[in-house]
């Protein structure tokens, strides 16, 4: 009974959202000629490829893998340097317009319609970012110009290419958001915003790259190393003590 009237609150929320636009949906893509150096990603500051506009840096497996699996990074999926290439980028949100909404439930003690229009929100926010990579796929970079799937088979990710986001285990630091926010002029575009801790404004919100590569997959990065950290920090820039807060569960060492 409970998940039935949730159901049904949620439907009439989502009507309700949709008839009065309380949100409006926003985002900003790129595609930018890109090589792989080592375990980052240079993009290029155009297809002559001679300047380098942003680096993405990447963090590899170090754990042991199972027998013909390789110790993977994200930039395997790019073509070395010599070989041209791309990556995409992009960021959305559906989350433009929802603070008044939350502050009015609120006022009224009615946390109820507050914690489901945000959930709505983010719901909202990954069907957008679904959307994006199947406009993506098919027509913006028309890799797979053909793709015809259904929903089962998408919500399986059965096409070609993946879409990582920064904090999660393929890539596990936040701060290449940063990196991100630059490359799209994300505030100026979509007027979403990063947080001290890089969390994302509004929280309704999806950011992430786009690799092409048939071969692409999901992985986790897991424990690192000291050396792999060090390594990191020296290529960022940052000091190795920045690095271990940034990368603290990845950590496969006492920091202390």
């Amino acid at each position: 009974e409970a998940a039935r009237r949730l159901f049904s609150d949620a439907q009439t929320m989502l009507d309700q959202i949709v008839a009065e636009d309380w949100l409006t949906a926003r985002a900003v893509l790129g595609f930018f000629p890109a090589n792989r150096a080592g375990d980052d990603i240079l993009i290029y500051a155009d297809e002559q490829r001679t300047q380098v506009r942003e680096r993405f840096y990447g963090l590899r497996q170090q754990n042991r893998q199972p027998p013909g699996h390789a110790n993977g990074c994200l930039a395997d999926f790019i073509a070395p340097e010599g070989q041209p290439d791309y990556l995409g980028a992009f960021a959305c949100t559906a989350g433009d317009g929802i603070e008044p909404w939350i502050r009015q439930f609120e006022a009224a003690h009615d946390d109820y319609s507050a914690i489901l229009l945000k959930a709505l929100a983010d719901r909202l926010a990954e069907a957008l970012a679904e959307y994006l990579h199947q406009k993506t796929r098919r027509q913006y970079w028309g890799y797979a110009p053909d793709e015809t799937l259904d929903t089962a088979a998408l919500i399986a990710e059965a096409y070609q290419g993946i879409r990582p986001a920064f904090g999660y285990p393929a890539c596990p630091d936040h701060t290449e958001k940063d990196t991100l926010w630059r490359l799209l002029d994300v505030e100026r575009h979509t007027g979403m915003q990063l947080t001290e801790s890089r969390a994302m404004w509004p929280a309704a919100s999806v950011s992430g790259l786009y690799f092409a590569h048939p071969k692409a997959r999901y992985f986790t990065v897991g424990k690192l190393g000291r050396d792999q950290v060090t390594d990191y920090a020296a290529r960022k820039g940052m000091t190795v003590a920045d690095a271990e807060r940034w990368l603290g569960p990845n950590l496969g060492y006492d920091s202390q």
